[in-house]
């Protein structure tokens, strides 16, 4: 079967924003793919990474997620459902690499996704952070929302989301 990928919206920041919203998303496609290059504007952490909530039809409710994580100096895992981005004290202008797959999201079953993160940073600290979620709802995903938890998606974060046919 081929895949068939088309750009829905694309984001891209002039300014610092607590969070993003891609609305009225189309229910015309099999799977959504949100890819995302983030950095936030908090310092003073401690680490080299900022965690962002990703959350589905205005609702930070029923999410859940399971990660194995690795930080160049330690690996984990814990429950988690959320987005990293870089931390505004990482090497400078350098933002993540995030890409959730979200299969069937127009189904009346619970919503599986995956995703697969990194921070990038010219140190010793950064982040791998792939995880597995689900969003126990069944309603279709009609908007998806990335919130900062830090203070703010700096200026040239993007966020592109497309959508995917299988025929």
């Amino acid at each position: 079967m081929a895949n068939t990928y088309k750009l829905i919206e694309a984001k891209t920041l002039s300014t610092s924003t607590a969070s993003i919203t891609f609305s009225s998303i189309p229910q015309t496609y099999t799977d959504l793919k949100l890819v995302m290059s983030v950095r936030d504007t908090i310092t003073g952490t401690g680490n080299a990474w900022q965690a962002f909530d990703i959350y589905f039809n205005g609702s930070n409710t029923n999410l859940s997620g399971k990660v194995v994580y690795g930080t160049g100096a330690s690996a984990a895992s814990t429950n988690a459902a959320y987005g990293q981005g870089n931390e505004g004290s990482t090497t400078a202008n350098t933002f993540s690499n995030n890409e959730v797959y979200i299969p069937n999201y127009t189904s009346a079953n619970y919503k599986s996704f995956s995703a697969d993160q990194v921070t990038e940073n010219n140190a010793t600290s950064a982040l791998i952070y792939p995880f597995a979620g689900l969003w126990s709802s069944t309603s279709a995903i009609t908007s998806i929302t990335c919130s900062s938890l830090g203070t703010a998606f700096a200026t040239n974060s993007t966020f592109y989301l497309y959508g995917i046919s299988n025929s």
